[in-house]
């Protein structure tokens, strides 16, 4: 029978959940380096069995893991073995390597604030990882300060698509969570278009591999910035398309939800009657193009659901007509976030939606959203959620 391994990051390290395809009974295998930051843990779509966490410390840094079992054993790419996940990694490995210009000479290592002070390009750590759709040794990464990576060894050494912070990254500002490159799309049918969002810079595309990257941010408004309508500022939380549809994409933003049916050239609002269009993940259903996820909380100083009531809201229209989904949350005194990596969906029949929250709960559902189950509770604060369904 085919199943699902859920794999989460989380503050003090990362964990693994694994369910067959009825998914009611759940083993759970953590905590993986424990102790560590785990910011973001994800499977290849192609190898099961390989999977890439992003492991940091103040004290050691920045280090990428990678299992080739499903995540029984880890290694670290280009150092070596690591047989105990509570201990630091042994060897130097990973080196992220910064393309300081762009083809025309121009510096790259500054970024102007939103007070016209400069400041100098750090690199702080990895919030994103994003494997290739057809090979495993292929990952792209996106880090804070906002920057894109690649690797094609499987995680051994990394080397920066530059041609990104090109795109006037010097106007890139931070958002209240710094200036992360926090969400990579990789279109499945054009190899060469690649959609990453940057908080608080705003969304961007390639149409060529990289080479060359332009803005998308037309119709979006921010009334927290110098200008409104600027095509670069925006606070952009997340962006999620569906691959049978990879020119509609839809969009939580620091306040709105959007949506845009032309690759990102213009886009409209379709927050519709939510109690609130705050919040940071945005989900699509497997299997319905149309069908999107978001959780609302109330503002952006006040990070809990609204009214203390867990809600998911799904929409089967894209937007504009909501429902909320409670049967399973806790509506009353709840007080958690979701954060924007913190939510997916697996591939089965009848899709499975899964989030994690800040106070350490991971819920799941088999049936769309319609109701909901704790699979694990009591863990560190969730980061990130994403599934792998296995055959």
């Amino acid at each position: 029978m085919s199943g699902v391994r859920v794999l989460v990051g989380t503050k003090k390290g990362a964990f693994i959940l694994t369910s067959d395809g009825r998914r009611r009974d759940w083993e759970v295998s953590g905590p993986h380096f424990a102790g560590w930051e785990i910011y973001h843990v994800k499977g290849s779509p192609v190898d099961p069995d390989r999977i890439y966490a992003s492991q940091t410390s103040d004290w050691f840094g920045q280090i990428i893991q990678r299992s080739s079992d499903g995540g029984n054993t880890w290694e670290t790419p280009g150092g070596e073995k690591t047989p105990d996940p509570y201990a630091p990694p042994a060897g130097v490995s990973n080196k992220f390597v910064y393309d300081t210009s762009d083809d025309t000479g121009r510096p790259l290592t500054t970024h102007q604030w939103y007070d016209g002070t400069q400041h100098p390009w750090e690199f702080k750590r990895v919030w994103h990882l994003e494997p290739s759709l057809t090979d495993p040794d292929t990952v792209y990464a996106g880090v804070e300060d906002a920057a894109l990576f690649k690797t094609t060894d499987g995680a051994a050494t990394w080397h920066e698509l530059a041609a990104l912070r090109a795109a006037e990254g010097e106007k890139w500002a931070p958002g209240a969570g710094g200036l992360g490159l926090h969400t990579i799309l990789l279109d499945p049918g054009d190899e060469d278009r690649i959609y990453v969002a940057i908080s608080a810079a705003g969304a961007f595309r390639t149409d060529d591999g990289g080479q060359s990257w332009k803005p998308i941010n037309r119709g979006l408004r921010s009334q927290y910035i110098p200008d409104p309508e600027a095509e670069i500022g925006h606070c952009v939380h997340r962006i999620a398309l569906h691959p049978s549809k990879p020119e509609t994409l839809f969009m939580q933003k620091h306040w709105d939800i959007m949506r845009t049916d032309n690759a990102g050239d213009e886009w409209h609002e379709v927050s519709g009657n939510l109690p609130t269009d705050f919040g940071f993940p945005i989900e699509v259903h497997a299997h319905e193009p149309e069908t999107i996820y978001v959780v609302p909380i109330k503002s952006d100083s006040e990070h809990y659901p609204p009214e203390g009531k867990l809600r998911v809201y799904r929409s089967r229209t894209g937007g504009n007509d909501w429902e909320a989904l409670t049967d399973g949350l806790p509506q009353e005194n709840c007080y958690v976030n979701v954060l924007r990596d913190a939510m997916a969906v697996d591939s089965l029949d009848e899709c499975g939606v899964y989030f994690g929250t800040t106070g350490g709960q991971v819920y799941g559902s088999a049936d769309g959203g319609d109701h909901w189950t704790p699979i694990v509770r009591d863990l560190p604060a969730v980061y990130s959620v994403e599934v792998q369904t296995l055959k």
